[in-house]
């Protein structure tokens, strides 16, 4: 009997392989002792765009477009002006169905969760193949993990609830994308792009934006006091904040005109902090953003290219835990990392039930060569993550101390390191922001001996003037957060649980959906902030009312979707509602009205007057008879509004890296706006510049 498995990478492929025996490899598969097996690339089989239905021409009676059935294609790539079936997918392709041609049966061994079976199924369905197939469910890649999946081998129809779920899933995210993104092109005569996902994320960022921009700060002062025990500096904040300064001023001077405090109360505790559990991807992206100012997409690709290089596991996962056959090789990698613990080890992050298509980031224990300094970074995160989840509980002893002067209340708080534990491993790499999070506790070596009714000396008394301020401008790590835990904004307590465990987005996509708005021209960088641009704010203004921008819809969608996957709802229900629901937002959306301003208008270069308008091809001016238009794509490269600013006010752009030659040469330069009012390059070389007409 010959039996193919196909996994959805050529690595993962490449582990069983060796497990079965399948040792020749041959092109695009390994083969050997009645196996052959074989490998998806990813998503080789994705669904139709509306082209393939007969849409080519945006109108609003097509609308809403429903497919049905969905046609299945080999996956897109764009060629010039447009999509074409990827060559290396179709080669891979030609050898799946070879495989499936010669097998008796198929073992399915792509990712073991939702987008893994529909990579699978999605194949399957598309090759037309009858095939028996069986699915080898494994949550890590090791030798004995392989072996005990193969050994309990179910039928694949064990797991059609989640082919549905992910069927469902995938065709509800084409309805929605499609038609509410050419539903507002057309009622706003633009280039638009909504989605599930994108829309809700733009959305938290313009309100988190507009809060910061509209924020009016508050003053308020605050009483501060220095006390003296037994050699020990104490600062005390006063309990109170005083809107007035006046009556601040009358607090403090009768406060100065005292010499003494009573201690009011005295709470000591020895409290225990559990390490920080494992990386999973959306953790090691916020981690290596605030540390590292990297963004989620390099820490993405970072951690990629170190699985590739076999030094750590799957990096696009959801858990950050390990499941407890991995748990016995951990101290055999702790000991290949040269860190071996001598303690029990802490089964902080030990979970079988928190494991799903993957377990946690950890190193493999391979011997790291070869890496860039940002690999190295990356890795030395993980490793360190790796340590510090299996060694003990840190230990301290933590104190908070009351004083008053009979009208005023004052805080101290204080803490002592009993035992590092965890801590000792990244003892002296403490950044700014981490101290941050430790708040106005001040750490001791030991701690004084306070009593009740204890009377101390007032050193001396201060105010302090401060200001309300707002939540601030959200950074990559802070946004990922929003996205992670966007169920804790949703009222409803169903949704809610049902978001506390996927978010918006999930860790394998939040990345790209950030990467997608800043394509889009939807949000930008400046520095660490991530904030909107104009046409993401103006888009926020037309959606920000309708169910599109809503966390909550994610929320009730996953709830359906997990009810699809347990058995509970039949997918049919669940499409019945989309479809419904995809008619009221092509409805709402057309009907809104075009005169609405949405993009901002410019000066002209050229006429002088307030008329260029930036659209999502090109910038142009209204008036038919001037004729100044601006080109957005720019040898392979989408020049941005600021780009477009830049050009119209200034005359030229900053320098413009990643640009393409018709040769297929990357080249950095200026766009330069000419006296005639055309564009043309201008490079810097050591000589000085030189200028290149842009045709």
């Amino acid at each position: 009997m010959t039996t193919c498995i196909i996994a959805e990478k050529p690595s993962v492929a490449r582990d069983i392989a060796r497990i079965v025996g399948a040792n020749s490899r041959q092109d695009g598969y390994l083969e050997g002792n009645g196996y052959l097996v074989t490998w998806a690339m990813g998503h080789l089989i994705a669904l139709a765009m509306p082209e393939a239905y007969g849409f080519t021409v945006y109108k609003a009676e097509d609308l809403p477009i429903r497919p049905n059935p969905f046609q299945l294609v080999v996956r897109q790539i764009r060629k010039d002006k447009e999509y074409v079936s990827d060559p290396a997918a179709l080669k891979q392709l030609k050898v799946i169905r070879s495989c499936f041609d010669k097998a008796d049966r198929i073992i399915v061994a792509t990712d073991a969760g939702r987008e893994g079976e529909l990579i699978f199924r999605y194949i399957y369905q598309y090759l037309d193949c009858r095939k028996p197939f069986y699915r080898l469910w494994i949550s890590s890649l090791t030798d004995k993990a392989i072996r005990e999946g193969m050994a309990n081998l179910k039928s694949g129809n064990h797991y059609d609830s989640l082919y549905y779920s992910a069927k469902a899933r995938s065709e509800a995210d084409w309805l929605v994308g499609i038609n509410a993104s050419r539903a507002l092109s057309i009622a706003r005569k633009g280039g638009y792009s909504l989605g599930r996902v994108q829309t809700p994320t733009l959305a938290m960022v313009c309100r988190r934006y507009i809060e910061n921009r509209d924020f009016s700060s508050v003053p308020y002062w605050k009483l501060s006091v220095h006390t003296e025990k037994e050699g020990l500096s104490i600062k005390a904040v006063g309990c109170k904040d005083y809107e007035n300064e006046a009556l601040a001023q009358t607090a403090l001077a009768t406060l100065r005109s005292q010499s003494q405090l009573t201690v009011e109360s005295v709470t000591r505790k020895v409290t225990h902090t559990a390490p920080p559990f494992l990386y999973d991807l959306t953790a090691l992206q916020k981690d290596a953003n605030k540390r590292h100012g990297f963004s989620a997409d390099k820490t993405l690709s970072i951690a990629q290219s170190l699985y590739e290089k076999k030094i750590t596991t799957y990096p696009r996962t959801g858990s950050r835990y390990i499941s407890e056959d991995v748990f016995e090789e951990v101290p055999a990698l702790l000991r290949k990392i040269g860190m071996p613990l001598s303690n029990t080890l802490n089964r902080h992050s030990v979970d079988n039930t928190k494991v799903t298509d993957h377990h946690a980031i950890i190193p493999t224990g391979e011997t790291p060569s070869g890496l860039s300094t940002d690999e190295a970074t990356v890795y030395q995160m993980v490793v360190n993550r790796f340590i510090e989840a299996f060694s003990p509980d840190s230990e301290e002893e933590r104190m908070q101390v009351r004083f008053t002067n009979g009208t005023n209340t004052f805080t101290w708080k204080a803490c002592r390191q009993i035992s590092l534990g965890w801590k000792a491993v990244q003892k002296d790499k403490a950044t700014e922001a981490d101290k941050k999070e430790d708040g106005d506790e001040q750490i001791l070596s030991s701690l004084p001996s306070l009593t009740e009714e204890e009377v101390l000396p007032l050193v001396s008394a201060e105010i302090t003037a401060h200001k309300t301020k707002p939540k601030p401008l959200y950074t990559e790590a802070t946004l990922l957060s929003a996205m992670e835990n966007a169920g804790k904004e949703v009222e409803d307590a169903e949704s809610k649980k049902a978001m506390a465990e996927c978010g918006i987005g999930t860790p394998a996509t939040r990345a790209n959906i950030i990467e997608t708005l800043i394509l889009r021209d939807y949000i930008r960088r400046d520095k660490k902030a991530i904030i909107p641009t104009e046409k993401g704010l103006a888009v926020y203004e037309i959606v920000k009312d309708k169910k599109i921008s809503n966390a909550e819809m994610t929320g009730s969608w996953e709830l359906a979707l997990a009810a699809i996957e347990a058995g509970k709802m039949p997918s049919e229900k669940f499409a019945q509602g989309i479809n419904s629901y995809v008619g009221t937002i092509c409805e709402e959306l057309l009907s809104l009205s075009s005169e609405q301003k949405s993009y901002p208008v410019y000066r002209c270069p050229k006429c002088g007057q307030q008329s260029v308008g930036i659209y999502a091809k090109v910038a142009k001016c209204r008036h038919e008879t001037c004729g100044f238009h601006v080109f957005r794509e720019v040898c392979g490269i989408h020049l941005s509004e600021d780009n477009i600013r830049d050009l119209i006010n200034s005359g030229r752009t900053p320098i413009l890296k990643g640009l393409t030659s018709k040769a297929g040469k990357k080249f950095n330069a200026r766009l330069v706006l000419g006296e005639d009012y055309t564009t043309s390059f201008e490079f810097e070389n050591k000589k000085g510049k030189q200028g290149g007409r842009l045709s």
